[in-house]
């Protein structure tokens, strides 16, 4: 008796997740009015097309388009005004600094390397720039970082902190190169860092007069015109801030 015949297999493709499925529809929307955006060289807060036009332009639903709109928002490339409509955002660094940050302190109990991390890249950004901007400072661009040293020194004899003063001293340090980026990129590692200090209850400075004087030691290179020595002194501040960083993690439970 002959052996009956096999069917031949056939490998069954299953389908994707609906929910797999809608997040590449909608990611592909995302990008298609970011696109609408570029093409149509639309400038931060000028007003977008309206959920109908959208509709029409792409070819989907409201619903497809409210949650695209949603998830740009997010990442801050539209702004969603109730009741007035949609705009083009600002594109700021605000998500970048809640990923880093929520990257930080979620590693933080497992990797204590996280935030020096951070550090780390901003300390190699502003030695790389602190190079270039030190030999084109005017003698007004000195004197108004002189000021700013002077009332961190006030403030330290007071034994008060002055985060915002260091923050302020940086960012005019580099106003002469006329990079907008520059300052929004410095400012994002700060706000990550002083975040992470928030939610972990980390204390301020124990020794302010320390930071004044890394800071008047930048300042008094940049005057002397010594580059080697205001990158050297650049190098030292941050070794300063990642000593009390590693300090502060290592007594995190």
């Amino acid at each position: 008796m002959g052996r009956m015949s096999e069917e031949p297999r056939t490998s069954r493709v299953h389908p994707a997740p609906r929910s797999s499925r809608r997040w590449r529809v909608n990611s592909q929307i995302q990008r298609e009015v970011t696109q609408l955006i570029l093409d149509r060289k639309l400038k931060p807060g000028a007003p977008l097309p309206t959920e109908t036009e959208l509709m029409e332009d792409l070819g989907v639903s409201r619903n497809s388009v409210r949650e695209a709109l949603k998830a740009l928002q997010a990442l801050d490339i539209v702004e969603i005004r109730h009741g007035y409509g949609t705009y083009v955002g600002q594109a700021s660094l605000t998500p970048l600094v809640d990923g880093l940050t929520f990257r930080t302190l979620s590693l933080l109990g497992d990797d204590a390397h996280a935030l020096g991390e951070i550090l780390q890249v901003r300390e190699v950004l502003e030695e790389g720039l602190i190079r270039r901007i030190a030999p084109s400072l005017t003698e007004r661009d000195l004197d108004a970082l002189e000021e700013i040293v002077v009332r961190m020194e006030a403030a330290g004899r007071e034994n008060q902190p002055f985060p915002e003063l260091d923050r302020e001293f940086h960012e005019r340090l580099y106003r002469a190169l006329g990079n907008e980026l520059v300052p929004q990129l410095l400012g994002a590692f700060w706000n990550v860092f002083h975040r992470v200090a928030g939610v972990r209850g980390w204390t301020e400075d124990p020794a302010p007069e320390v930071t004044v004087r890394r800071h008047r030691d930048i300042l008094t290179a940049l005057r002397a015109r010594d580059v080697e020595g205001a990158q050297r002194a650049m190098a030292d501040h941050f070794r300063g801030i990642e000593a009390r960083a590693a300090q502060e993690t290592h007594g995190v439970q």
